[in-house]
């Protein structure tokens, strides 16, 4: 039962990358008290000292094991978790959630939209919510909910799961899938260095996800195509459309042309709708605009140290008082969670003037110049 006003939470799978996340986020932002154990790290409390010891209990460990480890601490917590609230952090929700049923905690089952992130919430960023046995814990939900700050939606297990195989399954499969076509058929036109000048919006979006995913822990994708029951049958509609999209092609007449025309576009503009057909155009364009102002060869990236109002107009005013023209300011964050802003010059700035303009922005603690391309080095 809730009896703290602030309620110690312990985490299975403290040494991942959610581990770490939430250890801080509930350290710094919640100032809660946390204590962890690891599947393959963390071991110093046993699973039984561990449900013993908190009031909520988290588990993030691979999707592969979350039910089978869930499982085995219903086992170990023999009735000890009556009153508490378990909760998991997995990308499938129907058998952690099932799994966790079979305690006698509250439960509710979580999945945020994107991997650990390097800011301090998950401003920006959906949360799947699947409350299972949720009541005096509900206040609480909602505090967490509220400070996390993600835009949170409700919906049943394995309906997650259904989507899950539309929004991360098929995703990810055509992705993988183009990245063995590219291993396979690059090597003949110049490898990626070849293609690059090439490159349109749409294969720089598609590779910038295709390197996201290569990029990360290659278990949680393969987890999310074999972990999900709703996966399979996804698959075998993907690779018909595909296999008829390459009959049609070897046909090569006006039949097939139509046909293809009809079967993958017409008919899906009509479902999709004009007004959200327009919305994608337009979000489409406006991400080229992005990526053309990333690919300007001369700017600064800037790290405001001082979070507070005023602190762009301080870094701007440097530029307008040395009469230096902006082409373009985008946010980000850097491999270590800092706020940069990139700031894109006119390829004919002059490098003197803009050389000064980082100068001061060091000389008057503005800020730090943590990259300069197109110039001299920074500061």
């Amino acid at each position: 039962m809730l009896t703290n006003e602030k309620p110690r939470v312990g985490l299975v799978g403290s040494q991942g990358a959610y581990g770490r996340w939430l250890r801080s986020f509930f350290e710094d932002r919640m100032g809660l008290q946390v204590a962890g154990r690891d599947l393959l790290g963390d071991t110093t409390l046993t699973e039984h000292a561990l449900i013993e010891s908190v009031d909520v209990l988290i588990f993030c460990a691979p999707i592969r094991q979350t039910p089978s480890v869930i499982r085995h601490y219903v086992e170990q917590a023999a009735g000890a978790e009556r009153g508490q609230l378990w909760l998991d952090i997995t990308s499938i929700k129907a058998a952690p959630v099932a799994a966790m049923l079979g305690s006698q905690a509250e439960v509710v089952g979580l999945h945020p939209m994107s991997a650990a992130p390097k800011s301090a919430t998950l401003r920006g960023r959906a949360m799947v919510v699947c409350e299972a046995r949720l009541d005096k814990w509900r206040p609480w939900l909602e505090q967490f909910l509220a400070v996390i700050e993600a835009d949170c939606v409700r919906t049943e297990a394995e309906q997650h799961d259904r989507v899950m195989a539309l929004v991360q399954g098929m995703v990810h499969a055509t992705h993988m899938a183009q990245a063995a076509v590219l291993r396979e058929l690059a090597p003949a036109v110049g490898d990626f260095d070849g293609i690059r000048p090439f490159s349109s919006v749409g294969y720089e979006l598609d590779m910038a996800v295709m390197r996201r995913i290569l990029a990360s822990n290659p278990a949680i994708y393969q987890d999310i195509q074999f972990e999900n029951p709703y996966v399979a049958p996804m698959l075998e509609r993907l690779a018909i459309h595909i296999d008829a999209l390459r009959d049609l092609v070897h046909q090569d007449d006006d039949v097939a042309r139509e046909r293809m025309r009809e079967t993958l576009l017409t008919q899906s503009r009509a479902y999709v709708g004009e007004p959200v057909v327009a919305e994608g155009s337009y979000a489409f364009e406006r991400l080229g605009y992005l990526l053309a102002d990333l690919r300007e060869p001369l700017y600064i990236s800037v790290f405001l140290p001082l979070d507070r109002p005023g602190s762009l107009r301080a870094l701007l005013s440097v530029f307008e008082q040395r009469g230096i023209n902006l082409d373009s300011i985008h946010s980000s964050r850097s491999a270590e969670g800092e706020l940069l802003f990139r700031i894109g010059l006119s390829r004919d700035c002059d490098t003197a003037a803009l050389q000064a303009a980082m100068d001061a922005i060091a000389h008057d603690g503005i800020g730090r110049v943590v990259e300069a391309a197109g110039m001299a080095t920074p500061p």
